[in-house]
């Protein structure tokens, strides 16, 4: 049976010119490109080249132009300072002009990079849209990233201006940013460092401020003389954003301003099903790709209002915040990670909160950064009564590579499974010949070239790595670095990262699809499983084991329990035998857990803390617990 979905889909792949140039036409243009897709330079691919756009005119200037301006843009919500403010889009704007104004006063002009190290505050998406305005690059770091990685950043980008705050604010403390900042900038090149730091004094922290450099935002913003937008080509950078974890020399993904502002636009409709005037929440941080794209950007772009939340799913003040929030704003679709909801899940396992609250204007749940296990979806659909769509991307995709497309045809759910690819992304599997396999069969899941727009034209200032990292191995495809396989409906089943997949006595088996099994267990809030080095079989894998608040069973009896049913779904094969419950596992501050981290613990190797992980002390309690299970020796 067809659906809308096919044609779509279809005229994207096989006339990506016009389905592109038909999106184009729904954003604001100095002027009309030249070509809507330039492959003279393979495999740097080029969209809408020849044409000039602004970005923040398209997120804000546009919707003041046409009678959106007294609609709120921007709501900040802070539970961790009790504080909400409300930004119209001509307040918005206003704002964003008057620090756009204060970069041209410090020299920032088209092409300079802006450095953009802040906490999940309104300022941090001002400052964003200021240096889209002026035509300058903004590189956002996450908030409180250690001076060295900072540094290392810092010496990639050459910032003229770096812009930060006082202080980050976490469930329980206060995290000083200044003494951070000013470490990694002495750490930096003499030719990287930046000429003038702009800093927000937040109450809970004052900075200490360097005479000659720092500027006070509030000082600098109210001397300021507002810049209209600058007009920069559709192929000129928006910005660049470093791949999480990233060690030694950085990985800077770059994103262009026309195809960005097209693809992201078309995308709030035909993904997520989001009309202009609509509330749209991504839960997620400035710092990762998603807050670029689902906090700032693509909500603005379709004249939304969209919320910046500076809290976490529980313990601001409790596992019922997300639905506060709902409430609060009458939120249609929300977006954040499924390690939230396992959270929420873990502390609230009968989802009793949900009752406090109305969430009657709650239409859409949908989920990324990691694969969404079975028990989560249907926990979610269970308690919310919604549809939750689970979607695969990247920091390289800007947007969804796979979606259940909600605007153009509402799929059926396949729990495992982001549905289908987006209209745009052919999406294909190979093997390690570059050959296509079987039907249902697991490979290296790939996109054949061209990508479409808003996806990553190159690294920064780093052709040549570009090739090399994503292009090389599988000429003529973007290497997603997935693993997963298409079953005979066309669902993409992404099943884990390609190293995820274990090589057990000869059969390649899929960590993903055990945890699936561990995570159905009803003790179990969520779940890691990995590859350890085992002399006779190769690898074998062992299980890490999270349980819900309140389980008072006894642990060996949920390892039985859990060892049995890998057994009896996946089979002897997979030589599933030992697990370990643990109290959390280590995770990236976007929810990711560490599963390389984590094998290095358990393989005796030598391993780097990771810049991006959420709490260093975990690593130890994973090696106690290795070293509980006969695997990982005792460190000192």
């Amino acid at each position: 049976m067809t659906t809308p979905y096919d044609a779509v889909f279809a005229k994207s792949i096989e006339d990506p010119n016009a389905f592109w140039a038909e999106a184009a036409e729904d954003c604001h243009w100095y002027k009309k490109w030249d070509k809507v897709l330039d492959d003279t330079n393979k495999p740097f691919y080029r969209w809408f080249v020849g044409g000039e756009i602004n970005t923040c005119y398209n997120a804000l200037d546009l919707h003041v132009d046409q009678g959106r301006g007294d609609q709120y843009a921007l709501i900040y919500d802070s539970p961790v300072t009790n504080t909400v403010k409300k930004y119209t889009y001509r307040e918005l704007r206003d704002e964003v002009a008057k620090f756009a104004g204060v970069l041209a006063s410090l020299d920032v002009h088209k092409g300079d990079r802006v450095l953009i190290y802040m906490p999940m505050i309104a300022e941090a998406a001002i400052a964003m849209l200021a240096c889209a305005r002026i035509g300058a690059v903004h590189s956002v770091v996450f908030g409180g990233f250690a001076p060295n990685e900072l540094a290392t950043r810092i010496n990639d980008a050459k910032p003229k201006v770096i812009v930060s705050a006082s202080c980050g604010i976490e469930v329980s403390r206060v995290i000083p940013y200044k003494p951070l900042l000013d470490e990694a900038i002495n750490m930096a090149n003499s030719d990287s460092k930046p000429q003038n730091c702009v800093i927000l004094q937040r109450p809970m922290e004052t900075a200490d401020m360097a005479a000659g450099r720092d500027l006070d935002w509030n000082e600098a913003v109210a001397a300021a003389t507002p810049h209209d937008c600058v007009p920069v080509a559709a192929t000129d950078p928006l910005y660049i954003l470093y791949t999480s974890g990233t060690t030694g020399e950085p990985k800077g993904v770059v994103r262009d301003n026309g195809g960005h502002v097209v693809a992201l636009k078309w995308s709030m409709k035909n993904i997520y099903n989001i009309d202009a005037g609509d509330v749209y929440w991504a839960a997620s941080d400035v710092g990762w790709v998603v807050g670029h794209s689902y906090i700032i950007y693509a909500p603005l772009f379709k004249g939304c209002t969209t919320i910046l939340f500076e809290g976490k799913p529980v313990g601001t003040p409790d596992a019922g915040v997300f639905w506060r929030v709902i409430s609060d704003y009458k939120v249609k679709t929300m977006f954040t990670a499924p390690t939230a909801f396992r959270a929420i899940k873990r502390e609230d396992p009968t989802a009793e909160l949900t009752k406090k609250y109305d969430l009657s204007n709650f239409k859409t749940l949908f989920l990324a950064g990691e694969r969404l296990d079975p028990d989560t979806l249907h926990w979610a659909e269970k308690h919310l009564g919604i549809p939750v769509i689970d979607h695969w991307w990247q920091t390289e995709t800007g947007w969804a590579i796979c979606a259940n497309p909600m605007g153009i045809h509402h799929f059926s759910v396949k729990e495992g499974s982001p549905t289908k690819p987006a209209p745009g992304w052919d999406v294909q599997v190979v093997d390690a010949e570059n050959q296509q396999v079987k039907e249902g069969e697991i490979g290296a899941l790939v996109v054949k070239l061209p990508l479409p727009p808003g996806s990553l034209p190159t690294l920064w200032k780093k052709d040549e790595r570009f090739i090399s990292s994503y292009l090389e191995e599988f000429p003529g495809y973007y290497k997603t670095a997935d693993a997963g396989f298409i079953d005979t409906d066309g669902y993409v089943f992404v099943m884990s990262r390609t190293d995820d997949i274990i090589n057990v006595a000869g059969h390649r088996l899929s960590t993903g699809a055990m945890e699936e099994v561990l995570a159905d267990h009803p003790d179990v809030a969520e779940c890691a499983v990995l590859g350890v080095d085992d002399a006779l079989k190769g690898q074998v894998p062992v299980g890490f084991l999270v349980l819900n608040a309140g389980v008072e069973r006894d642990h060996e009896e949920i390892i039985k329990e859990v060892i049995q049913s890998v057994r009896g779904r996946i089979g002897p094969v997979a030589s599933f035998k030992k697990a370990t419950v643990v109290k959390r596992l280590p995770k990236t501050r976007s929810g990711k857990i560490l599963r390389g981290t984590i094998q290095k613990i358990a393989d005796n190797k030598d391993y780097k803390v990771p810049a991006t992980i959420d709490d260093p002390a975990i690593l130890g309690e994973m090696e106690d617990a290795l070293v509980g299970i006969g695997y990982a020796k005792a460190r000192k």
